[in-house]
């Protein structure tokens, strides 16, 4: 009796070791969260955390900044994440390989493309093909910024690879370094970066573009769908927490959500946030909503075709799950 009790008691060790990997103090659900950098590209989702709407929906999220799609591609999989903000077409990338464990999007943060051309020196009235024959500093090959970069260029006549003397030989993270530095007449940056340098007088914002290139989902919350599957109730309740910051970004002003997303950029001045996130809520960056739309979609198909990196085009369905964006909106 004595061996059976031991056996039990054991069972009951190892159960509670693996359950303590889910769920921490107060019975709240543990979610390892990665987001492919740190950006007030992302605003509601720092509004989402600072606000507690996560903890409402009674989730412990854990965020970490995985740098690069690649990387943060490479932690879902392996399982160091539970959840990805990454560029929808990182999905598309893992699907053209072959898996038997899809990677699927749930829900819609940013809608555009969230980069800005910079200019060295300030231009009156620009127009696109004033930058034919230029120095332009890029980003990674096959990387959402790139291929709308490309795909705005090429709306305007520009070959990017022809009429451009195009560098992409530099790490994400030290573009802006090496515009300062003196590498490149224009540079495609995100905010905060793209105002630092007008304040600085070390660039000038010229165009958008998230404007230029369309509706995306360019940003999006995705997981396996196994993870799917095995958490669609904690996947409901993160979607649910994303809705409200999502409305709560859209009725308050530039002001009132730098102050909130403050602590997720303590080395950033005020002023920068207020002036980035302007820029993002007037070109419509932010989602209005979590569910992604076919349209949008079909654009992001039409942008990956355009720079060469589609194999043949995927229907929504196959890559998107909005049945929890879309339960989030009736509730919230």
């Amino acid at each position: 009796m004595r061996k059976y009790t031991s056996a039990w008691l054991i069972a009951i060790i190892i159960l509670s070791v693996l359950l303590s990997g889910c769920t921490r103090s107060g019975g709240s659900t543990k979610i390892e969260l990665g987001e492919v950098t740190r950006s007030v590209f992302y605003a509601p989702q720092y509004v989402a955390l600072a606000n507690g709407y996560f903890k409402n929906e009674g989730l412990d999220v854990e965020l970490r900044t995985t740098a690069g799609g690649d990387k943060t591609m490479t932690a879902l999989l392996s399982g160091a994440i539970d959840i990805a903000l990454v560029g929808a077409e990182t999905s598309i990338y893992v699907s053209q390989q072959g898996s038997d464990d899809p990677v699927i999007s749930f829900a819609d943060l940013t809608q555009t493309d969230g980069t800005f051309l910079v200019a060295r020196k300030e231009v009156q009235n620009f127009k696109w093909d004033s930058l034919k024959g230029s120095e332009f500093l890029g980003q990674r090959k096959g990387g959402m910024p790139q291929m709308a970069g490309e795909f705005t260029l090429k709306k305007f006549g520009i070959d990017p690879h022809k009429d451009l003397e195009l560098i992409q030989n530099v790490d994400f993270a030290n573009i802006p370094a090496a515009f300062i530095s003196g590498t490149g007449d224009y540079v495609q940056l995100f905010e905060p970066q793209a105002s630092i340098l007008e304040k600085t007088g070390q660039g000038h914002v010229i165009a958008s573009f998230g404007t230029e290139s369309g509706k995306l989902p360019y940003t999006v919350y995705m997981t396996k769908k196994s993870y799917l599957t095995e958490h669609s109730e904690q996947v409901q309740k993160f979607t649910n927490a994303i809705r409200k910051a999502q409305v709560w970004v859209k009725d308050h002003t530039p002001e009132e959500i730098a102050k909130t997303v403050a602590p997720f950029f303590k080395d950033t001045d005020q002023a920068i946030l207020v002036s980035s996130i302007k820029r993002y809520k007037e070109q419509g960056t932010y989602a209005d909503s979590p569910v992604l739309s076919e349209d949008s979609w079909n654009n992001l198909l039409n942008v990956m075709s355009s720079a060469g990196e589609l194999k043949q085009r995927i229907p929504v369905t196959q890559l998107v799950d909005n049945t929890y964006a879309t339960k989030a909106l009736q509730s919230h």
